[in-house]
């Protein structure tokens, strides 16, 4: 402890912390491995301060895919002659020519959500993708959504079904609080047959389709 402005606090600076941790606020916290997707390598995006593995394509952002847990991003563009051979420039991003234009292509993602063990509450640490969701929704205000909750594979399939349902209406009601209008979102419960391969803590969440 070090004293600061008459108050014992745990540092005033970073030297008074260990390694790895930063004094903020007169207390050592530890530092984020990243704070932006394009701070991790290996395809990994930005959550919670930590480089994960994506579980969703909405991770990689537009026009991009998530393949085996890493994310292979979409080149920008505003011609197709700025795209490989087999590619075309449509909204901004090259992509595989002749493919089917996703009704989500508004300028922005839905990017998914996570939940704790047996938990529908909404975490703080995932407040700012839903915030950001919400304005994504705002800006595609003529479009509706699925909101899909999903489970690990504890439990049993009954209580699964209703536990991914509380999760996905726990998104639905904080993205109604935000100003979407319930009538938009589609509260689809999937329980623990959908599996991302990566994990328990990727398989509790929410994701999003655009209908």
């Amino acid at each position: 402890m070090v004293c600061s402005d008459n108050k014992c606090v745990e540092c005033k600076d970073n030297s008074q912390c260990p390694k790895g941790k930063t004094c903020k606020a007169n207390a050592c916290v530890t530092e984020p491995d990243c704070e932006r997707d394009d701070q991790c390598t290996g395809g990994k995006v930005c959550q919670a301060g930590k480089c994960t593995p994506c579980a969703t394509d909405s991770e990689c952002g537009p026009g991009g895919a998530c393949d085996s847990g890493a994310c292979k991003r979409a080149n920008k563009c505003t011609s197709d002659t700025e795209c490989a051979d087999d590619e075309d420039c449509v909204g901004g991003f090259c992509k595989k020519a002749g493919a089917a234009s996703n009704p989500g292509d508004v300028g922005c993602t839905l990017a998914t959500v996570y939940f704790g063990f047996d938990e529908a509450t909404i975490k703080q640490s995932e407040r700012d993708r839903l915030d950001a969701n919400g304005q994504c929704l705002e800006k595609a205000k003529t479009k509706s959504v699925m909101v899909v909750g999903h489970t690990d594979s504890s439990g049993t399939e009954e209580y699964n079904i209703a536990l991914s349902e509380r999760r996905a209406q726990s998104v639905a009601d904080y993205l109604a609080r935000l100003g979407t209008d319930p009538a938009r979102m589609q509260v689809v419960p999937k329980g623990e047959t959908t599996s991302t391969g990566l994990g328990d803590d990727k398989d509790r969440r929410c994701e999003f389709q655009w209908k």
